[in-house]
């Protein structure tokens, strides 16, 4: 296999934002044919079946799933493309968190968390995960989420199988910068 982080990174690429890339289509699941994707990216990289396989079982963030009989796999959230992944509407807890870059915030203290381009805005469930999302963006900034007031007020949310806490927005009403971490 070609560097394996630069096809986990591929494989997000196609499966959440730009599958026509290697000629592939999603259904409206998310779900991409195995052999298709395989095929597709071994025009510019190198990849099999058991590279894919510890792709997915060995990823961090646990960003992909396959189907049961593993001839379909998807990314688990972070889609810019209009796909329903399936997500159970979930009661949340007290508080989520939302890790970002320095560069971001008077743009987020103005009109909120939003999904910019993709389809919800990614909250942590503790803290320490958002500041390590933050330092991806820069010097890291929390935000602190009210999301049991949110869902009181009607606010859906839902968590994704690799426990990412997914929203469409999150107004300012609701946010309150935690202080230097």
């Amino acid at each position: 296999m070609s560097n394996k982080n630069e096809v986990s990174k591929f494989i997000a690429l196609i499966l959440r934002h730009r599958p026509e890339e290697i000629g592939i289509t999603l259904d409206e699941h998310g779900w991409a044919n195995v052999d298709e994707l395989i095929a597709g990216i071994n025009r510019t990289h190198h990849l099999t079946m058991p590279d894919l396989e510890e792709i997915v079982r060995s990823d961090s963030k646990q960003r992909y799933s396959f189907n049961d009989d593993k001839t379909l796999i998807r990314a688990n959230q972070g889609h810019s493309i209009p796909v329903d992944v399936e997500l159970e509407e979930l009661q949340p807890p007290q508080y989520l968190y939302h890790g970002t870059g320095e560069k971001y915030v008077e743009s987020i203290d103005r009109k909120g968390l939003l999904p910019k381009s993709r389809l919800y805005v990614h909250l942590s469930a503790d803290i320490q995960t958002a500041k390590q999302v933050g330092t991806r963006h820069g010097r890291p900034v929390v935000y602190r989420v009210a999301s049991g007031v949110m869902a009181a007020d009607g606010h859906k949310f839902y968590r994704s199988v690799n426990g990412v806490w997914l929203t469409k927005a999150v107004p300012v009403l609701y946010l309150e910068k935690l202080a230097s971490l």
